[in-house]
């Protein structure tokens, strides 16, 4: 672990030059409405639903079709209106995962709503209110691991820093960076609504400087609604800038970067007094609050090699196979389909024909990723101490790589497993080639999990 107290956040790397940004980034967002959608009841790993509805019956564009039986689990809505076809199982991601299939009968987008296009008065909204609508319209994580949103806020915790996370960090993904750049009254007014439910004192909207028109609009429109003095919210609010480093965007490391907060081993923001949402989940916050509809749609950045790169706004459930068709399909025989970005996602297929399923969309995917595919040989560790240097938790990731393989679990603990946060760096850095992080992150679902028995056992 880090002892000493140092600005910004150790460690971290710079995996490109920009070339996969700018592949997308000047794009305007595409709606795009499916035939049918296939929603998941898990839209996060362990976040169940059970359904409400069966074969047959009639839905409304956001009506609540799966109730959360699990910790990890919001309610579930449906995303278009339609007749529901079926109720299966599906593969995602290697399991098989229950899900309800809905024919889109209904409208296919909606006008602009006033929250959208100006900063609109809050003093309406309870913070009571505001907690409710959160739960009620199934908001999640937008760019993670997908936790319900209503379960930071609702918190005994005394919070007094909100930070919402713009950085979009994660090589090619620039869904955010058009969202901010679309949207970005409907992001502010979103903040507000978030500031009000977590009764903390200040917001900051974190947004990496390698994003600058995003910066200067949403800047612009922010001081506009301060020197009006209308909304008291806008005065609680801040653009903060930081500089292109990944993984910027970790709940951790922006903490570190934008407080100067260290959460500690085995915490969670909350207990520095600050929640960390996404900018996809301001918006939606909005959308529910203000707009009266619930997350069902995101915008999904379709990049890699395909014919025609962009971004799309999707309901939820909508095919991968159909949104690389509707790029002009993939242009590399040899590829990897990645869920996500190519730090954090999973790979979902090698050698993709375009023939069979991949994945639906859920709440919290942001991208689809075609890479070329590169096999390479692991080498024997150098010790060069490159993936030390580069850990952002502070971490000896080839030491713990050893520990693992020797199935040492108790040097695992002592290591800090526990802390790694999955970011890729070291495996990126490795010039072994090792697959540092799988293992690393192997250690710490192990070393959690000890933690989790001997809890239970000493209960």
């Amino acid at each position: 672990m880090w002892k000493k107290k140092k600005s910004g956040f150790p460690g971290g790397i710079h995996p490109t030059d920009g070339y996969d940004k700018a592949m997308t980034m000047n794009l305007p967002v595409r709606e795009y409405w499916p035939e049918t959608v296939t929603i998941l009841t898990e839209q996060s790993f362990g976040g169940k639903c059970s359904l409400l509805v069966k074969p047959g019956d009639k839905v409304l564009k956001g009506s609540q079709i799966g109730k959360p039986e699990a910790f990890m689990a919001a309610p579930l809505h449906a995303s278009v209106s339609g007749e529901v076809l079926d109720v299966k199982e599906v593969r995602q991601q290697n399991r098989m995962v229950l899900s309800c299939i809905i024919k889109n009968e209904g409208e296919k987008g909606r006008e602009a709503q006033k929250y959208e296009t100006e900063m609109v008065s809050l003093e309406s909204y309870s913070q009571e209110m505001i907690l409710a609508g959160i739960r009620d319209g199934g908001l999640t994580g937008m760019g993670g691991a997908g936790f319900p949103t209503h379960k930071k806020y609702e918190t005994d915790k005394s919070i007094d820093s909100l930070l919402i996370n713009g950085a979009e960090c994660e090589p090619f993904l620039t869904c955010d960076y058009r969202l901010m750049l679309e949207q970005g009254y409907g992001i502010l007014n979103g903040i507000c609504l978030l500031l009000k439910a977590s009764g903390a004192r200040k917001a900051y909207l974190c947004i990496e400087d390698n994003k600058p028109e995003a910066i200067r609009s949403l800047r612009r429109i922010l001081e506009a609604a301060k020197q009006s003095g209308k909304i008291e919210e806008t005065q609680k609010l801040e653009i903060r800038e930081l500089p292109a480093k990944y993984p910027q965007g970790g709940e951790r490391q922006l903490i570190q970067a934008v407080l100067g907060r260290e959460v500690p081993q085995g915490g969670l923001p909350a207990d520095v007094g600050v929640i960390v949402s996404n900018v996809g989940t301001a918006k939606a916050a909005a959308d529910m609050i203000l707009g009266g509809m619930p997350l069902i749609q995101r915008i999904v950045t379709v990049t890699g090699c395909v014919k025609e790169p962009g971004n799309y706004l999707v309901p939820v459930g909508t095919s991968a196979k159909e949104l690389l068709t509707l790029c002009g399909g993939v242009t590399a025989e040899k590829n990897r389909i990645i869920a996500g970005g190519p730090m954090t996602g999973p790979c979902v297929a090698s050698d993709w024909t375009e023939e069979e399923e991949l994945f639906y969309v859920t709440k919290n995917t942001s991208g689809i990723l075609v890479l070329p595919d590169s096999r390479q040989e692991e080498s024997p560790c150098m010790r060069c101490g490159g993936c030390e240097n580069v850990c952002p938790a502070g971490l000896t990731p080839y030491a713990i790589d050893f520990a693992f393989r020797e199935e040492d679990y108790d040097l695992c603990e002592s290591l800090y497993a526990s802390e790694c946060i999955a970011c890729g760096c070291c495996s990126y850095t490795c010039p072994a080639k090792r697959e540092l992080s799988v293992s690393t992150r192997m250690a710490r679902d192990m070393v959690k999990q000890r933690m989790r028995e001997r809890a239970v056992q000493k209960a």
